[in-house]
C-alpha cells in the first residue's frame, strides 16, 4: 500500500501527469481516474505497476470508508425490514470486497517473480470486488426502497465500484504491458 507521504505531488512534472491522464484515459471512468490518482504523481512517475498499485490503493482506502458507512448506517434507527436486510447484505458484500482488493495490494507488490501468477490473482480479486460492490447496490434496486437510506448507500458504493473498475482496467493494462515487453525481450533473446 502506498503511504500517506507518497501522496504528495511537489515534484510531480508534466510528464508524470500526462502519463496517468493517458493511462486514464482506457478507463470506464477517465475524469475519477485522474482525480484520484494524480495526488500519487510523483510516487507513480511513468511506471505502469506504481500506477496499478497506487489505483489498487486508493480502490481498497474507499471501499473501506464505504463499509465504514454501511456498517454506521446499519444502526441507524427506523430502518424498514426491507432496507435493514439490504444494508445488512451490503456489509457482507463491502467486506468481502475490502477483503479481496487487501489481497490484491499485497499480491500485485509479490508481481516480480511468477508474474502472470500474481498478476492473474489480482485480476480475479479485483474483479471480484467489482463484483461484491455491484451486488451491493443490486440490493437496493428495489423500487419499495425509496429514501435517503438508499441514495446514501448507492452514491457512495457507486463511485467506489467506479474506482475499482478503474484500477482493473490500469491493472489488465500493467500485465498487457508486461506480456509485450515480456515478448519483445523474449524474441530478441534468441538473435545471435
Amino acid at each position: 500500500m502506498l503511504s500517506s507521504t507518497a501522496k504528495s505531488s511537489p515534484h510531480s512534472t508534466p510528464d508524470t501527469t500526462d502519463f496517468i491522464r493517458a493511462e486514464c484515459r482506457a478507463t470506464r471512468y477517465p475524469d475519477l481516474c485522474v482525480q484520484c490518482l494524480s495526488t500519487y504523481s510523483s510516487t507513480i512517475q511513468q511506471s505502469q505497476k506504481r500506477l496499478a498499485q497506487a489505483a489498487l490503493s486508493v480502490s481498497l482506502s474507499r471501499a473501506q470508508s464505504v463499509a465504514s458507512f454501511v456498517s454506521k448506517m446499519a444502526r441507524m434507527r427506523g430502518l424498514r425490514p426491507t432496507e435493514y436486510r439490504a444494508v445488512k447484505d451490503c456489509i457482507d458484500n463491502m467486506a468481502n470486497a475490502v477483503d479481496q482488493l487487501n489481497q490484491s495490494v499485497q499480491e500485485l507488490s509479490r508481481a516480480d517473480q511468477d508474474f502472470d501468477w500474481h498478476v492473474g490473482n489480482v485480476e480475479s480479486w479485483v474483479g471480484a470486488a467489482l463484483t461484491f460492490e455491484n451486488t451491493c447496490i443490486d440490493g437496493f434496486r428495489n423500487p419499495m426502497m425509496d429514501g435517503n437510506v438508499k441514495v446514501a448507500i448507492t452514491k457512495r458504493v457507486t463511485d467506489c465500484a467506479q474506482v475499482t473498475s478503474n484500477a482493473l482496467v490500469l491493472v489488465h493494462r500493467f500485465a498487457s504491458s508486461h506480456e509485450v515487453g515480456a515478448s519483445s525481450s523474449e524474441g530478441t533473446a534468441n538473435l545471435p
